[in-house]
């Protein structure tokens, strides 16, 4: 077991500044990254004991807020600012990024997303697939634009904003998934991708992580019982523990 050096990191890009955590394992070898994106109102702390982890056995991780993510976030940008497709652009400057430090090792990084995170995450590695060595999809919520379409049917059933679980969310939100198919963008990524889901989930259904694993070339589903959408203590800790043999598998 190594040491754990965590850092402060600030990332700007297109006129917005991104916070995160790095943590890194206490060596002078390059290390690989798992790079973590945070669901819904979530925030960098959300992954932070699966980096200790990480980090104990020889992997760096990233975590980080994105961008009008979170009424918590340290990150730029109100919630009523934020989309599906700028928290995109957000992960897309975390990788650029991380992938320049001198401490990670370049060919591998990977990407953890959870919930609304797992859905940015997997948009996001169709376009980083020579980048990103493998992918972890924690209840990926491939729902979120199918539910929001069927509540504004139309444009001119969106609201100026809307408040949902304590978050209010702009127009930018629901405008820019109108009519968005999810299963159209993903699937290209063609290297080993690793979906985890419960089986008592209320808010996205098993179905929508079942599709996507029969889109993905290389994809593996693991059905995790009597876990929500949110895992207990021990689900998370066999989630961290199954990260870490992925990346070393990889």
């Amino acid at each position: 077991m190594t040491d754990c050096f965590k850092n402060e990191v600030r990332i700007k890009h297109r006129g917005r500044e991104i916070y995160g955590v790095s943590y890194m394992p206490n060596n002078s070898e390059k290390s690989p990254v798992v790079i973590f994106s945070h669901g819904f109102n979530g925030t960098n702390e959300d992954f932070a004991r699966n980096s200790e982890y990480l980090a104990a056995n020889g992997v760096g991780s990233f975590c980080f807020d994105f961008c009008g993510g979170s009424v918590k976030t340290k990150s730029d940008l109100k919630t009523t600012e934020m989309s599906i497709f700028t928290e995109k652009e957000d992960l897309c400057a975390v990788i650029d990024t991380v992938r320049d430090w001198e401490n990670v090792d370049r060919d591998n990084i990977f990407l953890f997303g959870g919930s609304q995170g797992g859905l940015v995450t997997a948009l996001t590695a169709e376009e980083y697939i020579e980048e990103i060595k493998g992918i972890l999809l924690l209840y990926p919520a491939f729902c979120i634009p199918y539910d929001w379409n069927e509540r504004f049917p139309t444009l001119d059933h969106i609201p100026d904003s809307w408040e949902i679980w304590g978050v209010t969310l702009g127009r930018i939100f629901f405008e820019s998934i109108h009519g968005y198919d999810v299963f159209e963008h993903i699937g290209e990524y063609d290297k080993n991708v690793l979906i985890l889901h419960g089986d008592q989930d209320e808010i996205v259904e098993l179905e929508y992580g079942e599709k996507a694993a029969k889109l993905y070339p290389h994809a593996r589903m693991v059905v995790f019982p009597g876990e929500g959408h949110g895992f207990s203590e021990a689900g998370n800790r066999k989630v961290a523990e199954m990260t870490y043999e992925f990346v070393k598998n990889c």
